[in-house]
């Protein structure tokens, strides 16, 4: 069965402010592009020093909720705190530093109406201040023995190579529609993760539940990347190396992280302590060197 606006399901959009008003609200004038008209948006602000509430109601825009938590629930409570408040039958998670095409929400429904077996649609992703070069066009399959993998087309000119639309092996948590079910079957982000990786964890247990990851090449988005955390956060250094081994942990089999320790504390973690003493990244190394003690302390988390 074809998607039409006809079907016109309602579309929760959830995005999280975490002291960036401003760029909210440029996501959110962003959104009076869109073509598609049914559909709800839950700003969630993560205990902000600055209510972002007053500047939002001065945009006018009345699809637009805010929600105002009492703490900092990372990404994946954030988001999941988002999505029990949410009416819609697909759920949009995208990023707040992110601008929207005009038919972004139809070209990411368009796939679950073709294929029961979709459970979710990742568009495009495109760096905005670039807007010519790819960020995302699906990712490559998680290699289990370095918990290392690639976004398809990162860096690259998009010049239509990646125009082809497919299933793919991970969602991206920039911008990612759920169809509800999938929600109801599988649950949510696993917040233990608070912070990168979280998508990839729940990727892994959609895909064992039967559903498909689908790149929507017609679909695209621009994203301004990075502006929560900082590029070059230590709080980024911490959750990706902590969450690089606590995914391996959850979603490997006994000989894949068998190899993965092998790699990881031979080869990885000597380099990377290495270049952090080198380059005189006091906090990085900290950071770093207190994600890989986080899983010594905390090695009940294992697998799903």
């Amino acid at each position: 069965m074809a998607y039409s606006t006809l079907d016109n399901p309602l579309v929760s959009i959830i995005t999280l402010n975490y002291n960036q008003a401003d760029t909210t609200c440029q996501f959110l004038i962003s959104t009076t592009k869109l073509t598609y008209q049914n559909y709800e948006i839950l700003v969630c602000d993560m205990n902000s020093n600055e209510n972002p509430s007053h500047k939002i109601a001065n945009l006018q825009l009345p699809k637009v909720k805010v929600f105002l938590c009492e703490k900092n629930l990372g990404f994946a409570g954030g988001n999941n705190w988002g999505m029990r408040q949410a009416s819609g039958s697909y759920i949009f998670i995208v990023n707040n530093d992110t601008e929207v095409t005009p038919d972004l929400i139809e070209k990411l429904l368009e796939p679950f109406f073709l294929d029961s077996r979709i459970g979710v649609t990742c568009p495009k992703i495109k760096y905005f201040f670039n807007p010519s070069i790819i960020q995302y066009a699906g990712f490559n399959k998680m290699n289990m023995y370095t918990g290392r993998t690639t976004s398809i087309g990162d860096r690259e000119k998009d010049i239509g190579q990646f125009n082809d639309s497919r299933y793919t092996f991970g969602a991206h948590g920039c911008a990612m529609m759920v169809k509800k079910e999938v929600i109801d079957k599988t649950g949510m982000f696993p917040e233990l993760f608070f912070l990168y990786y979280e998508e990839w964890d729940w990727s892994s247990r959609i895909q064992k539940a039967g559903y498909e990851i689908y790149y929507q090449a017609s679909a695209e988005i621009f994203h301004k990347e990075s502006m929560s955390v900082g590029k070059d956060s230590p709080l980024k250094t911490y959750y990706l190396n902590r969450n690089r081994v606590l995914y391996i942990r959850r979603n490997s089999n006994k000989f894949q992280l068998m190899i993965f320790y092998l790699f990881y504390y031979l080869f990885a973690m000597p380099k990377a302590l290495a270049t952090l003493i080198l380059k005189g990244e006091k906090l990085h190394l900290k950071m770093f060197i207190k994600g890989i003690i986080w899983n010594f302390k905390n090695s009940s988390y294992s697998q799903i």
